[in-house]
């Protein structure tokens, strides 16, 4: 148990290390350059976010994004749940929904977000830009997931007459539930980025990236290193907290050396 710790801390503090490594080599180059207008240092930066914080607008903005990323990110979780079922069940269903995950895969999130702007408000563009960059991911790693699942398991559960329930619990999702974690985590931080440019292209009103494009329209280099400091904070934390979810599910099915 000692030792376990032991190598917990030292991977904390190895972080830790090279976190301010970078945060000292920005503190240079800023002071190199000496113009805050090109690259500001990040003393000016953490002092922008402490007076940010304090004002009612950051936490508006804030809650909207988070908003927008969320439901975009579990739409399309879903959605790329129930189209891996149904196009690994069907093979018609594959045949058809193929391209359209090809098509997805393909297409810039640039082009998608302004496609959008046409058809949408600028609140609800970046909802559609999250979802689109999660269902493909949940979509293609569930569809590998349920078709590597053990066929002879699968035959035992039938011999043992496992109802539906029973099947679904003890047998159908600890084989997927791997690819699924592995699936969300990278999702997410992929979520964040395309939710917080479909909010900087459409300018959305309060929101981090309608803050970010205000930032750059105005030339307040300061406050658009803080706001991307305030998006990275708050994908880090989204991440962390899905691991801390899928860990407590691997370990409720006894996976927990998957992640």
């Amino acid at each position: 148990m000692t030792s376990i710790t032991s190598k917990t801390d030292f991977r904390f503090f190895k972080k830790i290390f090279a976190v301010l490594f970078w945060i000292l080599l920005w503190q240079v180059a800023a002071q190199l350059i000496g113009q805050e207008i090109l690259l500001v240092s990040p003393i000016s930066v953490g002092r922008r976010i402490i007076e940010l914080i304090i004002q009612p607008i950051f936490w508006q903005s804030i809650t909207a994004s988070i908003g927008c990323v969320c439901l975009g990110f579990l739409l399309g979780v879903i959605c790329g749940a129930v189209l891996a079922y149904l196009t690994t069940r069907f093979s018609m269903l594959d045949f058809l929904f193929y391209p359209l995950l090809s098509v997805i895969k393909a297409t810039p999130i640039a082009s998608f977000i302004i496609l959008a702007l046409v058809w949408l408000s600028a609140s609800q563009v970046p909802i559609l830009a999250s979802f689109l960059m999660v269902l493909p991911i949940i979509w293609s790693n569930l569809s590998e997931g349920i078709q590597k699942i053990d066929s002879d398991l699968e035959e035992e559960t039938e011999v043992f007459s496992f109802s539906k329930s029973r099947k679904l619990l003890l047998f159908y999702l600890p084989s997927v539930l791997p690819y699924f974690s592995a699936a969300c985590t990278t999702a997410l931080g992929l979520a964040w980025k395309a939710g917080v440019a479909a909010e900087v292209l459409a300018n959305a009103k309060r929101s981090i990236g309608g803050n970010i494009y205000a930032s750059k329209i105005y030339l307040e280099t300061t406050d658009l290193f803080a706001w991307t400091i305030v998006v990275i904070i708050l994908s880090v934390i989204f991440e962390k907290l899905i691991l801390w979810i899928m860990k407590k599910m691997l370990q409720r099915f006894n996976l927990q050396g998957i992640l």
